[in-house]
């Protein structure tokens, strides 16, 4: 039991460790993008593009403000 606990202990231990990422033994990175200036590294290939984690673009009304008429809040049937 003892040495259960104290493999959970270093397991849960390891999952805090971080450094820096690389490929798999035998792997390499993804060659470099078509038009790309420099091939990307792991860190950048981690970075979600714009379209996957867009920006909002809306700006929010405060509830002070007039809202203008919305032609397409209809009443339920």
């Amino acid at each position: 039991m003892r040495y259960l606990v104290a493999l959970g202990l270093v397991a849960l231990a390891a999952c805090g460790s971080r450094g820096e990422l690389q490929p798999t033994a035998g792997k390499s990175l993804p060659v470099k993008p078509y038009g790309a200036v420099a091939t990307p590294d792991a860190n950048a290939l981690m970075q979600p593009s714009v379209q996957a984690r867009p920006s909002r673009s809306d700006d929010l009304q405060r509830s002070s403000e007039r809202r203008e008429r919305d032609e397409f809040d209809l009443p339920p049937k």
